[in-house]
């Protein structure tokens, strides 16, 4: 009985720590790009910027980004329809167990950089 139960807690330490560890903030060589043509961008989470693109299965969202001082209508009007390229780091959680969606650490729209948390 001992033994179930420390190999319960374990496990739960374990499953813990993968959730709640902090999404790495890495250099941007170390970066995985994606580009795609922006079909959604909406409020999602805490105050998170969500993005679709068309054709990808996945949404990808900026973390705060209403608190970074990004704003939806402003997003929409510059980005739905235009291609775009998202930024993130290789990072897996068990909360999104399956990578549909991705944390974005920079979003470039042509030669302009909408949103940046790269280390450099």
């Amino acid at each position: 009985m001992k033994r179930v139960l420390i190999a319960f807690l374990s496990i739960f330490l374990i499953a813990a720590i993968l959730i709640f560890r902090p999404v790495p903030i890495v250099a941007e060589h170390k970066l995985i790009a994606e580009t795609g043509i922006v079909s959604d961008i909406y409020e999602g989470g805490e105050n998170d910027v969500v993005f679709r693109m068309k054709n990808i299965e996945r949404k990808f969202y900026i973390n705060r980004g209403l608190e970074s001082g990004l704003e939806i209508n402003s997003l929409k009007e510059k980005l739905l329809g235009n291609i775009i390229i998202v930024k993130y780091p290789k990072y897996w959680t068990p909360l999104d167990w399956n990578n549909k969606i991705k944390h974005i650490s920079k979003v470039q729209f042509q030669n302009e950089v909408i949103f940046s948390e790269v280390n450099n």
